[in-house]
């Protein structure tokens, strides 16, 4: 509060001429005049005008209880203007009488006058005291004001979180705001006026818990509080949280760090690259290799449907953005047997379950890279929505820098989509329903001068297009506490049609998958997993190509000089599988899960049994936490199409299986810091090759291999400041196409892969992170002698190769930097981010380019410095 000025006004004025007059204004006291004589003209009289006001000091403690007064003074002004004495004739209290007394003595006035002189006079005058608030501004200038946000999760223990538990923020004024967590813990408050507030959590059968936080202008405030039961014991408690997984190993991201991780572009699924046991692609490849494994090995899935790809060409997205993923499942082997037909690894991506906020929310951003929009709020009578779409835009740079590094003309580069639409309604408290369609579309035009080195037969124009689409439901629901249900359909398009030239391949598929998993826990310590996985797929072919080779063996020359096959034909294929699991907790350190999974492959018609067993013991139950693990168990993945096709493939096949043993230990070293160490190894057995024969070659299950590797993953767990870890990993995989042949390296070996990355807020909305990475070379097979042989038949040279991958690349190496800002404005929010990919310039070698007759071969490089800015603004 502050003084207003005060209000001053005259009571009574009197004036004197040689006798006094009283404050009432009395009349002169002499006779009349006498009646024969005519009335004199009365002497005009003008009251004393005020010239200077003073401002009385406001009483400390009035003004601090509020309180507002007046008081009356009685003011002598001598005929200079001057005030000579005041007293007070009606007091005001409080501390107002001497200040108004105080001010009054230094007023000046305009001295009183009768007949245009000036004389003495005395008058009452009222001082009032009041209280008032600033003016506001005017409406033109008002500026909204700086705001911040809290966000944060209620846990219980490690792994728990609490649902429904009430928090009470409170500002320093004692304004409250009341909300609840949600069922994963989670809670959020936004618009806070910077300052200091306090936080009260409180839920049924808990302690509770309050702590200090101050809340920075444009800024969001991270906390994590952990709140502990009552230890009466008398009240009942429900804990809601993921329980440990069912695997040896998973791997789980928050939303902050799939966003922050340098190098990434901000894209989640490509954040999976920097975890333990993921090799390095080549460069704008995007595959996923994960331990020793080929990409086709390991599966993809969104919300349980799978999946094609998981990258656009050239790996610079995923195919779904980060904003539609809640988090990403990661399990890198010996996963459960709710997975199956894969030998390598599962990411499972969880899409994000809408908030019941009842408020529109949307963004939109732009980078060097793409753009994309999204918007997501309710509907009516329960239901949200979510749209979501990005369409990239580097064709109109990354082709000219292509063509410019000595690469093939290229006239259009990738182009690429993605879309999301989904409608979700809350059915009850613990159950949800959600349908929707999502999907990807990426096209690749290139036009060449002339025909390939090498490949006289491919020429023109070349065009490659792949997509794929889902329309899904998912419905979830907690019957009680004891009994869940999750189940999902889909039904969609894959598309991959490419033409180069003589070469033709067109291939469509329509899929329809679902799942569905009961889980009943039938005691304390007893839980009992059921469900099934079914896949049937129709597609048409239109194919023209040559037989492919087999893994590293010989170059079969041009094109033109090689048998062409053609295919044009509808295919079914059905692969049907059932599961169970028992999750046994005899003890509270102790957790056993077994399981056994039983597929159908319809190309094959057989059927593959599969056995799952891992453990996981507290050898330390309190903080700082110690868990031994491992597990064992079999793994069959059916042939591909393409392999058992009747033109391209063989008869006769079976399913590869593999073998997986696992051992680690995970420990706690702080609250936030963690020690993961894993060893595992896997023996490889009925590998699909391609085996030479008296008619040419044929696929055949006699492939054989293991892959061996250790793990190490130092994280640091993310909190309001920061996130990061450091991940090695070693490893060999080894492969044998028949049985008498020696072990070699496998196509996809890398033997030493290291991250280490981490990102840090600054405050005031800026954060900044780096990640390096050191990775072994690729494997090549080399072309031997000083040249290659002259084939007159195709008119080109044909290089003579040595053994199969026994030569590899120089080292990768390389450092990504990543700088954000954030403003954070009353209804909205502006950021700002930079990406630096390769920030110092080595350009590592991906491959191997030779001249006509392969006599000079020079290194291919990768990308060299790719700065992505961008902008982001969201509500």
């Amino acid at each position: 509060m502050r003084r207003s000025k005060l209000v001053v006004f005259p009571i009574l004025l009197v004036a004197f001429a040689t006798k006094a007059a009283s404050a009432q204004g009395l009349a002169d006291d002499r006779p009349p005049p006498p009646a024969d004589k005519k009335e004199e003209e009365p002497q005009a009289l003008t009251p004393p005008e005020l010239e200077k006001f003073v401002d009385a000091d406001y009483p400390p403690e009035a003004q601090k209880a509020g309180l507002e007064g007046s008081v009356t003074l009685a003011l002598e002004i001598d005929a200079t203007g001057k005030v000579t004495n005041v007293t007070v004739t009606e007091s005001g209290g409080n501390g107002f009488d001497e200040a108004a007394i105080e001010a009054a003595k230094q007023f000046l006035f305009k001295p009183a006058t009768r007949a245009g002189k000036p004389i003495a006079a005395k008058i009452l005058y009222k001082y009032a005291f009041t209280l008032k608030a600033p003016p506001a501004p005017p409406p033109q200038e008002e500026v909204a004001p700086a705001t911040g946000e809290l966000h944060g999760t209620v846990r219980i223990g490690a792994e728990g979180v609490v649902d429904g538990a009430s928090v009470l923020i409170t500002d320093a004024n004692g304004r409250t705001i009341a909300t609840k967590t949600a069922p994963d813990g989670s809670w959020s408050a936004s618009g806070l006026l910077p300052g200091k507030y306090k936080i009260t959590v409180a839920a049924d059968g808990f302690e509770t818990f309050k702590a200090d936080e101050d809340v920075l202008a444009n800024q969001s405030t991270d906390v994590v509080y952990r709140i502990k039961p009552k230890s009466d014991g008398t009240a009942e408690v429900v804990v809601r949280g993921e329980p440990p997984p069912r695997e040896v190993t998973r791997r789980e991201l928050s939303r902050r760090e799939l966003s922050r991780i340098p190098g990434t572009n901000g894209d989640a699924l490509r954040a999976i690259q920097s975890l333990p046991g993921v090799a390095r692609p080549p460069g704008l490849s995007g595959q996923l290799i994960v331990r020793g494994t080929a990409p086709q090995d390991t599966q993809i899935f969104v919300d349980g449907t799978p999946v094609p790809i998981v990258y656009h060409f050239g790996a610079f997205s995923s195919v779904v953005p980060t904003e539609s993923i809640e988090k990403i499942n990661f399990y890198p082997g010996n996963f459960g047997a709710q997975y199956g037909r894969a030998m390598g690894g599962i990411v499972d991506v969880r899409l994000r379950e809408q908030e019941t906020d009842k408020k529109l929310h949307g963004m939109a951003q732009v980078d060097l890279i793409d753009a994309r929009v999204m918007a997501r709020g309710p509907i009516a009578k329960g239901w949200t929505f979510f749209v979501a779409g990005r369409r990239s835009h580097i064709d109109a740079w990354i082709g000219p820098l292509l063509e410019s590094g000595g690469g093939t003309s290229v006239s259009s580069a990738p182009v690429y989509y993605d879309y999301q639409a989904f409608l979700e309604n809350k059915l009850a408290a613990r159950s949800r329903l959600r349908i929707g369609y999502f999907g990807s579309d990426d096209r690749l035009k290139i036009f060449l001068k002339g025909p390939i080195e090498g490949e006289p037969a491919i020429a023109g124009n070349l065009g490659l297009h792949t997509g794929f689409g889902r329309v899904q439901a998912l419905y979830e629901n907690e019957v009680t506490d004891n009994l869940k249900v999750r189940a999902n359909a889909a039904y969609g398009y894959d598309a991959t049609n490419l033409n180069a030239g003589v070469l033709k391949l067109n291939i469509d598929t329509n899929p329809l998958s679902s799942r569905a998993e009961v889980s009943w826990k039938t005691t304390k310590w007893l839980t009992v997993n059921v469900g099934e996985d079914f896949l049937w797929t129709r597609s048409r072919l239109d194919i023209r190509a040559p037989v492919p080779p087999r893994p590293g063996e010989a170059d079969p020359g041009p094109i033109q000089s090689q048998r062409m096959l053609s295919r044009q034909a509808t295919r079914d294929v059905l692969r049907p599988a059932m599961y169970s699991e028992l999750e046994l907790t005899p003890t509270e350190r102790l957790r056993l899960v077994g399981g056994g999974r039983l597929d159908y492959t319809s190309d094959t018609k057989k059927w593959d049994p599969s056995i799952r067993t891992s453990a996981r013991y507290a050898i330390v139950n309190e903080f700082p936490k110690t868990v031994a693990k491992a597990g064992w168990g079999t793994f069959s993945q059916a042939p591909s199409p393409q392999e058992t096709d009747a033109v391209f493939g063989s008869r006769g096949l079976r399913s590869n299986r593999s073998i997986h043993y696992s051992v680690g230990a995970e420990q706690e070293i702080t609250r936030n810091i963690d020690l993961g160490v894993e060893g595992y190894y896997k023996d490889l057995t009925s590998l699909v090759s391609r085996v030479p024969t008296e008619n040419g070659a044929q696929y055949q299950n006699t492939g054989s291999g293991y892959i061996a590797g250790m793990e190490l993953l130092l994280r640091y767990k993310a909190d309001d400041k920061f996130f990061g870890w450091i991940a090695y990993t070693l490893s060999r995989s080894m492969r044998r196409g028949v049985n008498n042949e020696d072990l070699t390296q496998f196509q996809y070996d890398q033997p030493h892969i290291l991250t280490a990355l981490g990102s840090y807020k600054l405050g005031r909305g800026w954060e900044v992170g780096a990640r390096f990475r050191f990775v072994s070379g690729s494997l090549y097979t080399p072309c031997t002698g000083i040249g290659g042989f002259y084939d007159s038949a195709a008119g080109a040279y044909e290089c003579i190769t040595g053994a199969a991958f026994s030569k590899r690349l120089p080292a990768f190496h390389q450092l990504d930097v990543r700088v954000d800002k954030k403003w954070q404005f009353k209804a909205w929010a502006l950021s700002a981010y930079l990406d630096l990919y390769n920030v110092y310039m080595h350009q590592s070698p991906e491959d191997l380019s030779h001249n006509f007759n392969y006599s000079r071969s020079t290194y291919q490089k990768g990308l060299p410095l790719i700065p992505s800015l961008g902008l982001r603004g969201e509500f």
